[in-house]
């Protein structure tokens, strides 16, 4: 089976309703990205940034996996795919993907914030049981917060994604403007002569090295377009 990685952004999941870019909902106007979303801001007013994350919690609940979302999980029975998502919702796993590692955290999960990253203090909620309360504590005494990727923190899974982009034998881009690094830099770990897909209905500027094949619509349509104009014939 061919490897196809797809690299997704936001405008993956907004025929579901649910965004997580600045200033794509009410929610986001409502807050400064610097109060709930750095690491500064955590320090300064968890309760805040625990609250902005379960109403954001709340949004990801009540929305559903789209065709996009769907059609990449389907391609699972004739390609290797792995995708790796800007995203912090669970809209892939919910449609079927069986590979996907997040970039920027997964917002149903909670950890310790004393050490993010220890499996031991990484807690998945539910849809019964999705809310973080004040003086809620990891299994190592400390305070939960999102398991998110605040600004101001690396992102620990970048290593694993440019392994993952240097195997691909086809790389897809959906929903991204490519301006946020380090996820945008993957590009650069294309092997030359990979065939490179980019679907989005706003103009994308890309590197002039890379020969893109642009598909300028929705995730949904376009996943289509390249299931049936670019794919069909690669299929097993």
């Amino acid at each position: 089976m061919k490897k196809i990685v797809v690299l997704t952004g936001a405008g993956m999941s907004v025929e579901s309703g649910f965004s997580t870019f600045r200033g794509a909902d009410g929610l986001w106007n409502n807050y400064r990205v610097e109060d709930v979303a750095s690491h500064d801001g955590w320090l300064r007013n968890p309760d805040l940034v625990n609250n902005f994350y379960n109403d954001m919690r709340r949004q990801l609940i009540e929305a559903k996996p789209n065709k996009g979302h769907c059609l990449l999980a389907a391609m699972e029975k004739d390609f290797d795919v792995r995708v790796i998502t800007q995203n912090v919702d669970n809209l892939h796993e919910r449609a079927g993907s069986s590979h996907v590692l997040h970039l920027h955290g997964e917002l149903m999960k909670v950890t310790s914030s004393k050490n993010v990253d220890d499996p031991r203090c990484i807690k998945e909620l539910t849809a019964e049981n999705y809310e973080v309360h004040h003086g809620d504590l990891a299994a190592d005494g400390s305070l939960l917060r999102p398991y998110i990727v605040f600004f101001q923190e690396a992102v620990p899974n970048i290593s694993k994604a440019a392994e993952y982009v240097e195997d691909a034998d086809i790389f897809v881009i959906i929903g991204t403007s490519l301006n946020v690094y380090p996820a945008a830099g993957l590009l650069h770990y294309v092997r030359r002569g990979v065939p490179v897909y980019l679907i989005d209905p706003n103009p994308v500027l890309t590197p002039d090295a890379f020969n893109i094949v642009y598909i300028q619509e929705t995730a949904s349509v376009g996943i289509e377009i390249l299931l049936k104009k670019y794919l069909s014939s690669q299929q097993g």
